[in-house]
């Protein structure tokens, strides 16, 4: 078993903060998507979208209260639905969260790259080698380390936020910002609603730490937090810059280097502030890294454990300090080593080809899995599964949040090629369904064997955690009776 009864509210939250990366948001996502769009509506796409993911996430974390899973899209899928459904959730979230992980070593090559020289991949390689080392280790020990890392990256992003809004280009634009038209300039609507939904991925990763958990309010109050706490820091920080830069011409001034939010940290606390938050942009991407490598290794784990996958790939590490999922962080490891190598021999562009492709293709696998939890939510309390659950958790909620999912799916699927800078009318946006395609083909195919072959581990799936009281507590390990 993972380490059971180890990670509070506070740790759950930070595991799935580090994933969205703040620091990375700040400095890459927020002049981006203004150099995108121009549109001075980005501080209000994050709090749509915060709404947006907190009503999908009501049903998921609902359901999360009676299928605590290391697996929570699988095994919610396939007691809400079928162990079908279950199956080929497992298959998108596995392509989803290793496309979100592989898609940060091009950036945390580049970054570091830039700052000492040599090639991106030796650094690359170098942030491969630390998440392997991380991922020996169970999560509520990783929480700590990377809970001082985000600390320290949101103090950065909250002094930026103060050097914003005291040093803006005219007034604080708080009319334009918020107003709902600065949302529909023309042809930005959906771009604004895809980069503030790429910032938001990760925070869904609280469940998969379910077993590991103190307890299921731990659970629901570590999900808002992340969820609640990246929306407002993403939409003061935005408004801080846009304030900042003037929002007279946004296009233009977040393309200027000289506009940039270190630049900013550097002239207003000094060159110490600026190089501080250099290193954390650094730190903040192994951290994003390590947090997704985590959510993969617990997938990994429960389906081994549950013997859809092989059973060897369920070994934990032993030990009172251990139930770190080993096998799981030995796949992950070896996926994002084979993916990453095949990229490079092919020479691909690390940030015009593998970071915008990966991070899209794995942001719309999380979407794509959210809006499906709800649906599967609906029928599982419907079904009489759940408890005293509230009518707005039972049906409102999992039902409204479906309609968004798939409202904000279309608005992504229809512009795939501005966020992949293809030129207009190419096919090429659409080659992101081929890695999620052949996810859920694999998947049914593997169901479709499981259901003649091995009938009691299909009937199983989603159902394989072990009561308690029955299996050693990893904790217990070294204690001799």
């Amino acid at each position: 078993m993972l380490a059971r009864f180890t990670m509070g509210p506070a740790a759950l939250a930070g595991a799935a903060i580090v994933a969205s990366s703040p620091q990375t948001v700040l400095n890459g996502g927020i002049p981006a998507t203004y150099a995108a769009t121009g549109a001075a509506g980005v501080p209000l796409s994050f709090l749509l979208l915060m709404a947006v993911i907190g009503i999908l996430a009501v049903g998921y974390v609902a359901v999360g209260r009676h299928v605590r899973h290391g697996a929570p899209f699988y095994a919610q899928l396939a007691v809400g639905g079928s162990p079908m459904l279950g199956l080929v959730g497992a298959g998108i979230a596995f392509v989803g969260y290793n496309a979100l992980q592989i898609s940060l070593y091009p950036l945390f090559g580049t970054t570091l790259a830039e700052l000492v020289g040599g090639p991106w991949w030796v650094w690359a390689a170098i942030g491969w080698l630390i998440v392997l080392l991380l991922g020996q280790y169970p999560g509520a020990v990783g929480a700590k380390v990377l809970g001082i890392l985000l600390a320290l990256e949101v103090a950065v992003v909250v002094l930026f936020i103060a050097a914003g809004f005291t040093h803006r280009s005219g007034g604080m634009g708080a009319g334009l910002v918020f107003a709902p038209s600065s949302l529909l300039v023309s042809g930005a609507a959906a771009t604004l609603l895809i980069y503030a939904a790429a910032a938001f991925a990760g925070t869904d990763t609280v469940m998969a730490y379910a077993e590991e958990a103190l307890s299921h309010r731990a659970l629901a109050v570590g999900a808002t937090t992340a969820i609640g706490g990246c929306g407002i820091l993403y939409c003061l920080a935005s408004w801080a810059y846009g304030a900042w830069v003037g929002f007279a011409d946004l296009r233009q001034a977040a393309g200027d280097q000289a506009r940039q939010p270190l630049a900013l940290l550097s002239d207003v606390y000094g060159i110490g502030i600026a190089d501080l938050a250099t290193l954390l942009l650094v730190t903040s991407i192994l951290a994003a890294m390590s947090s997704f490598h985590a959510a993969v290794a617990r997938y990994v784990f429960a389906l081994a454990r549950e013997r859809v996958l092989p059973a060897r790939w369920a070994r934990v590490s032993p030990g009172a300090k251990g139930g770190a999922p080993l096998g799981g962080t030995a796949v992950q490891s070896v996926t994002a080593a084979l993916v990453l190598g095949l990229f490079t021999i092919a020479g691909a562009d690390p940030m015009g080809t593998i970071f915008p492709w990966l991070s899209t293709i794995g942001a719309f696998c999380v979407l794509l899995l959210l809006t499906a939890a709800s649906w599967s939510a609906l029928h599982f309390f419907d079904q009489g599964l759940g408890g005293s659950e509230s009518v707005w958790v039972r049906q409102v909620c999992p039902f409204a949040g479906g309609i968004l999912g798939i409202l904000v799916l279309i608005f992504m699927a229809s512009s795939l090629g501005t966020l992949l800078g293809t030129a207009p009318g190419s096919g090429r946006p659409w080659l992101v369904a081929a890695p999620i395609g052949v996810a859920v083909l694999t998947a049914a195919g593997v169901g479709w064997w499981l259901r003649r072959a091995r009938p009691d581990v299909y009937e199983g799936i989603g159902r394989g955690v072990p009561d308690g009281r029955t299996v050693q507590d990893p904790a217990l390990g070294d204690v001799e009776v």
